[in-house]
């Protein structure tokens, strides 16, 4: 494994970049502050450099809120118990850095609310019933219960978050979405009823029944779904679930 001195000392590093691209931005963000110990462990663990986006917010954050926090990028470090989980933490990585350890389906960059999730493809995602290429990002929807490849690789991928996530979500979000979404924990997502992938909450989210409840909650009702309406096994949605 490359040292984390050789990790983090790279010319040219991403973050001061990707800060200016946010701030340039209409996107409404919060840049967690990070523990640098942590991040550093994790960013050993991934070994990706501080030139790389994905390192660049593993080693200089302990998440990033997008879009009032709709959307959670995860970072190196964690807010303990009632904080934002660590992309370690959501990944499951072990407690010390293994040489060539890898989440098998793929890395986990990120949530939203409703549990829909984000990853990195792995070396064979076709194994792990994902679609696209490895490196490439995929999506895990709530509102269909499937994995959908978009066709981009990470830095795509954060500009595409900062310029036009809110357009893909533009069918499932209500009037009052903001204030819900500012009035949660760092470890909540919003539960729906009927569900998002429901015909009921999609004609008329704004009619559904919400409550906030433990993230970890939304994506094992997921996993549950998927099994009771005989879709495919969506696998690791985070948390070290599937």
């Amino acid at each position: 494994m490359r040292d984390v001195v050789e990790l983090v000392g790279v010319l040219d590093p991403a973050w001061p970049w990707l800060v200016a691209d946010l701030d340039s931005s209409f996107a409404d963000y919060a840049i967690l502050p990070p523990e640098p110990q942590s991040c550093e462990a994790a960013l050993h663990q991934l070994q990706v450099t501080a030139r790389s986006p994905l390192g660049a917010v593993v080693l200089n954050t302990a998440g990033v809120l997008v879009h009032g926090g709709w959307l959670r990028m995860y970072g190196g470090s964690g807010g303990g118990s009632t904080g934002m989980p660590s992309i370690g933490e959501v990944n499951g990585f072990p407690a010390d850095p293994v040489p060539g350890w890898q989440p098998a389906a793929g890395l986990i960059i990120a949530h939203d609310v409703l549990g829909g999730v984000f990853a990195l493809n792995g070396a064979h995602p076709q194994q792990h019933g994902r679609p696209g290429v490895p490196g490439s990002v995929v999506h895990f929807s709530a509102a269909t219960l499937t994995w959908e490849d978009l066709d981009m690789g990470h830095t795509e991928w954060l500009s595409w978050v900062v310029e036009d996530a809110t357009s893909h979500y533009r069918d499932l979000l209500w009037p009052t979405w903001r204030a819900e979404c500012a009035a949660l924990g760092l470890r909540e997502g919003i539960s729906v009823y009927p569900s998002p992938w429901s015909d009921e909450a999609q004609q008329d989210m704004a009619a559904t029944t919400r409550g906030a409840v433990p993230l970890e909650q939304i994506l094992d009702m997921h996993a549950a779904s998927c099994l009771q309406l005989v879709l495919d096994d969506p696998g690791a949605l985070g948390f070290n679930r599937g």
